[in-house]
């Protein structure tokens, strides 16, 4: 069988894998286990060099980690039409379609916007990170889901326009600066919505340019439960990417690429490395049939809110004070920095686990 099997059930292996390996990624930075690959201890060796692409850029530039977020807003858009086709195949109008789009992208922010509000225990407004983004992004992408392959693109296109703009126009005496941190339009965007005036350089407007990924998700999710060839699909898939790193590399002399301000090349390039990544995905598992393993980080992709917000609200925090004593009892001797690594390892193994057991009691939290 040469396609896909969207055929038979509606689903792409190869997408349950993205998204479960982004999650995965996600809820290891919870474990802390990246923090403990950079440790002073570990400098000059091949797991410091391989944790610092566990880490954002401070500013300009672009590591393996400034990806992630890409990746997970990408992923959501490309399985906007799966799972949209297969909700209308069973009778949904367009008009249910919609409302559904409308709560779960309200609840995305909210939930986003919320996580702000419980480490300082009140309330404040802030949008930077990936849920509050994906909910502004989730809303735009389905305005023009229905609309022609050309629309879409040149929608996409059009955010990054705008964006591109008012950093290099914006007149607001202060904030003129278009990509000096602190000194730019994101920096004045910030202020306006929450007081803060930095940030850490997180830019709160992101969820404008980086819509483009998840709309290119779309277009990349239409492509695939298309009628083409699986042959012709990853043809398409590995030209887009490559243009994507074409134009977000080739004009970063210009514009350069900084992901805490989404800046229109990091959004190319990090978009070419999205669509190269499921093109990968695509190939290695729907076309070749190489499948194992493939489940170890579906399953954790399956419940990617639940796990997500579990980690976040101090579940992470929780196992670890659980098997504290118990991991530095067995593995003190490798010395401090060894026994944290190994807790790192057992905390991430039960944040999986949890998403394991879910799956076998087919427990799926979604919105």
């Amino acid at each position: 069988m040469s396609e896909v099997q969207e055929k038979s059930n509606g689903r792409l292996l190869s997408l349950d894998f993205y998204r479960g390996l982004t999650m995965f990624l996600l809820i290891a930075e919870f474990s802390h286990l990246f923090t403990y690959f950079v440790s002073p201890e570990l400098e000059g060796t091949i797991i410091h060099a391989i944790g610092t692409q566990f880490h954002h850029v401070s500013w300009e530039g672009m590591r393996f980690w400034d990806l992630i977020q890409p990746f997970f807003m990408f992923i959501v858009g490309v399985a906007m039409p799966l799972s949209f086709s297969r909700r209308m195949a069973k009778g949904d109008s367009y008009q249910s379609l919609t409302k559904h789009a409308f709560k779960r992208a309200f609840l995305m922010l909210l939930l986003g916007w919320g996580l702000y509000c419980i480490d300082p225990g009140e309330i404040v407004f802030r949008f930077q990170n990936v849920l509050a983004q994906l909910g502004v992004a989730y809303i735009l992408a389905f305005f023009i889901i229905r609309k022609p392959v050309v629309i879409q693109i040149g929608f996409s296109i059009l955010l990054l326009l705008i964006t591109e703009g008012l950093y290099r126009f914006f007149p607001v005496e202060g904030f003129t600066n278009a990509f000096v941190n602190g000194e730019n339009f994101s920096s004045w965007f910030n202020i306006l919505i929450s007081g803060e005036e930095n940030g850490g350089g997180w830019a709160m407007f992101n969820a404008i340019p980086t819509a483009a990924h998840t709309i290119w998700g779309v277009l990349a999710g239409q492509l695939l439960i298309g009628d083409y060839t699986a042959k012709k699909k990853l043809q398409l898939l590995i030209g887009a990417g490559v243009i994507g790193l074409l134009i977000g590399y080739g004009l970063s002399p210009f514009t350069p690429i900084i992901k805490k301000i989404s800046t229109t090349t990091f959004v190319f390039a990090s978009g070419g490395w999205s669509v190269l990544v499921l093109a990968l995905c695509y190939w290695v598992i729907d076309i070749k049939k190489y499948q194992k393993g493939v489940l170890f980080f579906a399953i954790v992709g399956m419940n990617p809110l639940f796990i997500y917000l579990f980690a976040h609200v101090g579940g992470a925090d929780l196992i670890k004070k659980i098997f504290l004593p118990f991991s530095n009892a067995l593995f003190g001797w490798t010395g401090e920095l060894g026994a944290h690594i190994i807790l790192s390892c057992i905390v991430l193994f039960m944040l999986w686990y949890i998403c394991y057991w879910m799956y076998k009691k087919k427990l799926f939290i979604r919105i």
